[in-house]
């Protein structure tokens, strides 16, 4: 099969022919028909993010399954299936205990110390598999299991109420989603960008408003009678700390801040009234397989729309260019040759 392999840290990935992986105990064979490359596959290749070398990286697979493993019953040749980071846990750690496992220090991760699906074929665990809406496409699928369970995940651990407003900060491969798992939820949803096209993309995809910076944030909707202006919670998408603390400005008093963007070079500068306002800052990975479901259906339904650009596997490399530069609108995703 033909796969990207990355042979070491801060190394080119090779296309390289590998043997088929022999699904083993508990585990499937998946022959992948979409699988997007994030930018967390940069961290790994910089080192800003632990992963294993040589490895075939790619954590946002979705694909069919062609073979099972000895043990596995619930899952059948020819399901439609997409894996998400996490693949197995130790179990015996505190953190598997109470079943957060995402906290697992010993966890299998996919396409980081597991070989991913940048490649025509990958095996996985058959318990971290999710079947796939017959409705939803491949290439609208790979996506959510990072990208889309990511910021599902983070509105949700906002604990948004009734009649909050919600700001995100950084319209791109996670940004255009959490505007539009914000709008289905059903709350004000404002976009903060500089970017003149990002903003009437953003009015398309139904926002309520766009503003430039925090301090334009800061008086959104204090035209309103009895209205202070502000938003509740600041879905912080960027790798752009800068960003993120410049629209700090306009989190409203029991605001929450709801970090999933990476920076690998800047400080989060905390303003002293996030003491006054008696604001929250949370991090937020993908968190609940519940969310994965729910985030899945919402594409399925049409209700939420991935922005893409597909690039055969052949192309790898060209790929991996244009999202270490930004310059991808606004997930990548790798279609092996049918």
């Amino acid at each position: 099969m033909l796969a990207a392999v990355v042979p070491a840290l801060a190394k080119k990935w090779e296309l390289k022919e590998l043997p088929i992986p022999v699904p083993g105990i508990n585990q499937v064979l998946i022959k992948i028909y979409a699988s997007g490359l994030c930018y967390t596959d940069i961290h790994m290749t910089e080192g800003t993010h632990s992963a294993n070398f040589p490895n075939t990286f790619g954590h946002e697979p979705a694909g069919m399954i062609v073979s099972i493993g000895e043990g596995v019953t619930t899952r059948k040749i020819g399901d439609r299936v997409g894996v998400p980071w996490v693949q197995a846990t130790c179990g015996r750690c505190e953190w598997c205990q109470r079943g957060k496992t995402i906290f697992c220090p010993n966890q299998i991760g996919t396409g980081v110390n597991i070989p991913g699906s940048h490649a025509e074929y990958m095996a996985a665990y058959a318990d971290s598999t999710q079947l796939l809406p017959d409705a939803l496409s491949y290439e609208q699928a790979a996506p959510i299991f990072c990208a889309g369970f990511t910021v599902y995940s983070g509105l949700l651990s906002a604990e948004p109420k009734p009649h909050e407003r919600i700001a995100v900060v950084g319209i791109g491969g996670l940004g255009h989603l959490a505007l539009q798992y914000s709008k289905v939820a059903g709350f004000e949803t404002i976009a903060l960008t500089h970017s003149k096209d990002k903003e009437e993309l953003a009015y398309r995809l139904g926002v309520d408003g766009v503003v430039s910076d925090g301090k334009e944030l800061s008086s959104y909707g204090n035209k309103r009678q009895i209205d202070s202006g502000g938003v509740d919670i600041i879905l912080a998408t960027t790798n752009s700390y800068k960003a993120v603390t410049d629209s700090l400005q306009g989190l409203r008093p029991d605001g929450r801040v709801i970090l999933m963007g990476i920076s690998g070079n800047e400080t989060l500068t905390i303003p002293e009234d996030i003491v006054y306002k008696r604001a929250q800052i949370k991090g937020s990975m993908a968190n609940d397989r519940q969310h994965l479901y729910e985030a899945l259906d919402y594409v399925a339904k049409g209700k939420v729309n991935v922005i893409t650009e597909i690039f055969p596997l052949e192309n790898v490399n060209d790929a991996y260019d244009k999202v270490s530069k930004g310059q991808v609108r606004f997930r990548a995703v790798l279609k092996p040759k049918s």
